[in-house]
């Protein structure tokens, strides 16, 4: 997209990447090839409740269970489908990365009763601690994807509210 900036009518100078869940993981992966590749430049990364860690380790992956939504037991499953036989890497599972300077200013929001809480908290912490410009939401009450499945609720209206506020100031 960004080598046929000109034919697609389009500022390779705002572009960004955006994602939630595996795809909010895929969006850090996006993001981290870029930066190790040298293009192309993103101004800005979106990772909305993003699947991050294979490892399974955190309080908040033991407290989300038996919900049938997308609890503990649906997320080791699920990367047991996306790594198959393979180990992850900081690419598959962006939480191993050792480096995260010189990712593009990052929006992350995950709810309280998230699966994914506690490693998203960690890792925008850690974008932080890089020198990342990093906005992080926690959305008291919202589970994995709950402005999608209850699209008209007052939480819902608020997390869209605040992404497009983002994007908007991102993309200026």
């Amino acid at each position: 997209m960004a080598r046929n900036a000109t034919e697609l009518r389009f500022d390779p100078d705002r572009l960004a990447v955006y994602g939630g869940s595996a795809g909010g993981g895929l969006t850090i992966a996006t993001s981290m090839l870029a930066r190790d590749r040298g293009f192309p430049a993103l101004r800005f990364q979106m990772p909305i409740y993003p699947m991050i860690d294979d490892r399974n380790e955190t309080p908040s992956c033991h407290e989300i269970t038996d919900i049938g939504l997308w609890d503990r037991a649906g997320n080791i499953e699920a990367w047991q489908w996306y790594l198959g036989d393979g180990k992850a890497d900081q690419y598959a599972a962006p939480a191993r990365a050792e480096d995260l300077t010189g990712l593009p200013p990052t929006y992350i929001d995950v709810g309280t009763v998230d699966l994914f809480r506690d490693e998203d908290i960690a890792f925008a912490t850690r974008l932080m601690q890089a020198g990342v410009p990093t906005e992080l939401h926690v959305n008291p009450g919202a589970y994995h994807a709950a402005e999608v499945f209850a699209p008209d609720a007052a939480l819902s209206q608020r997390i869209w509210a605040r992404r497009i506020e983002a994007l908007r100031r991102a993309l200026a």
